[in-house]
């Protein structure tokens, strides 16, 4: 039994030898044309191989010479070359974008630090101004006769340029300094629902101040023209050396038209619609959404500060000037003392004295809209 039992072993070894031997002979044996056709159809290859790939020939060699070093593999992750993707979205190839940690200290550095001390400086120097300086006072006494100065369009137009950039201004400065002043109040989970309001209060309003921009612009330019009478303005230095004769807008007020509402308000417009992903047939890349983010932040910041002037200077910084905006009419003695030009081009028939249609729909649902408002 024991003999029959070595015998059955010593014929399943030399069994199991011979089935091995032709595998082995084949792994051995150099590949064969006919078998390299076997697979017409695929091609393989080590991508650590391919020339063309210079990072990743440059791992290659790299893992010849520092196997542990994984420099050019990280180094090819940590860019903004777009690699290729199966799938719709081309940005997915970015698997790291390098310039994002640019635009992270940009906007946290200059635009946050920069922009808000200036917002401060500003607000100080107003502050300050008003205090030791005081309002510009009337320097005739009212005489009672009310002089037209914006019909009930125009005036619907500037309000809802105006709330509508409060709006914006508010909820963006909340957007930019919230997290560094707000946050540490109030805690994350009441910062974060203000957020999530704000933030869309700014999306849904945007798109409304840039039409009020445009409506503004068409009713106000051809008054806003630059021109030689402008000098004597200037060279009174807006009333602070003598009177300063002015047509229906001085110089300050056309700076203020074209730098700060037309040039400023369009370029935050425009990079508003880019960040509201509202504009056709732009590609949103995270590149181009930053880019847009630093234009929107800084002329954000400074449509401001120009507006601080503005609204000061129309408001408390001089007697009477909020008249016309509220009602639509000023007083002959601001109108004279401020814009003495304007007024002899009425007194003498150059302008009429009251623009105001009477009988017009727009002009009867303006007012209806500014008495609701008021």
């Amino acid at each position: 039994m024991k003999i029959f039992k070595n015998i059955l072993i010593q014929l399943t070894c030399v069994l199991g030898i011979t089935l091995m031997l032709p595998s082995l002979a084949a792994e051995s044996a150099p590949a064969t044309p006919t078998a390299a056709k076997s697979l017409p159809a695929v091609e393989s290859a080590n991508i650590m191989d391919v020339d063309t790939r210079s990072d990743a020939q440059a791992q290659r060699e790299r893992a010849i010479t520092q196997p542990a070093n994984n420099a050019p593999f990280w180094r090819a992750v940590n860019s903004d070359t777009a690699h290729y993707v199966s799938i719709p979205n081309k940005e997915a190839g970015v698997l790291i974008q390098k310039s994002g940690e640019q635009w992270r200290l940009f906007r946290n550095g200059v635009i946050t630090v920069f922009g808000g001390w200036l917002i401060i400086l500003v607000v100080s120097a107003i502050t300050i101004f008003y205090f030791f300086k005081g309002p510009i006072k009337l320097e005739h006494p009212r005489t009672g006769k009310k002089i037209e100065r914006f019909t009930a369009v125009e005036r619907l137009a500037h309000w809802t340029m105006a709330y509508s950039f409060l709006a914006l201004a508010i909820t963006g400065l909340f957007i930019l300094f919230g997290k560094h002043l707000v946050l540490p109040i109030i805690g994350s989970y009441l910062y974060g629902l203000i957020l999530f309001l704000f933030k869309n209060v700014h999306n849904l309003v945007g798109p409304l101040f840039t039409v009020s921009v445009i409506v503004f612009f068409v009713m106000f330019v051809k008054d806003n023209i630059p021109g030689p009478s402008d000098w004597a303005w200037i060279k009174s230095m807006g009333g602070a050396r003598g009177h300063a004769a002015a047509g229906r807008f001085n110089f300050g007020e056309k700076m203020w038209f074209w730098i700060g509402m037309t040039t400023l308000g369009l370029i935050v417009s425009a990079s508003g619609w880019v960040l509201d992903m509202i504009v056709p047939g732009l590609d949103y890349w995270r590149g181009t959404m930053q880019i847009a983010n630093v234009i929107h932040g800084i002329a954000a910041i400074l449509i401001m500060v120009f507006a601080m002037g503005h609204i000061y200077i129309g408001t408390i910084g001089t007697d009477g000037a909020i008249d016309g905006m509220k009602t639509g009419y000023v007083d002959e003695a601001w109108a004279r003392q401020h814009h003495s030009t304007w007024l002899e081009d009425i007194e003498s028939g150059k302008i009429p004295e009251s623009r105001e249609p009477e009988k017009s729909a727009t002009a009867d649902l303006a007012k209806k809209i500014l008495r609701s408002a008021s």
